[in-house]
């Protein structure tokens, strides 16, 4: 079974994709999102990574919980920054935040994660330091954006993962 569907979670991810973006779950369209599913596993077997190993799905739920929660307070906060009267608007920079994390796919899902929070995008990683470098439009606090990456996201992201 291995053989025929290798990462059974990538195919389903694919095929829900595919019946939301096209608002239909018609035979026809259920047919072809399950080719480009079972494609889309198939092709992941090229790459020659191995199947991750996820130690506790049930942090999986919380961190998206998580996750929703940040993104609907950022929209509100970079809102706030566009839209706020006056010239400060905000105090955009980088900054590096050291990881522990090594695990390929707990770091994808952690450069989603930043990357999909309006204010903040991931830049750049030194897999040999373990650097993450990152840009927010208002950092204000430095030691508060480390310790969210650190204690909200790369923590659990280590549970799963790691």
């Amino acid at each position: 079974m291995a053989h025929l569907l290798p990462y059974p979670l990538l195919s389903l991810a694919i095929l829900i994709m595919w019946l939301l973006l096209n608002q239909s779950v018609s035979p026809g369209q259920v047919v072809f999102g399950s080719l480009l599913a079972l494609g889309g596993a198939w092709g992941m077997t090229t790459l020659g990574q191995e199947t991750p190993r996820i130690r506790r799905p049930l942090t999986i739920l919380w961190l998206g919980v998580i996750v929703f929660v940040d993104i609907v307070r950022s929209n509100i906060a970079v809102a706030k920054i566009i839209f706020r009267p006056g010239s400060r608007r905000g105090t955009p920079g980088f900054m590096a935040v050291k990881l522990d994390m090594r695990n390929p796919y707990g770091l994808a899902a952690l450069a989603i994660v930043i990357t999909s929070t309006p204010g903040t995008i991931w830049t750049n990683f030194s897999s040999a330091s373990g650097i993450l470098l990152i840009h927010v439009l208002d950092l204000q606090d430095e030691a508060e954006w480390v310790d969210t990456i650190k204690n909200r996201y790369e923590r659990r992201l280590m549970e799963i993962f790691e």
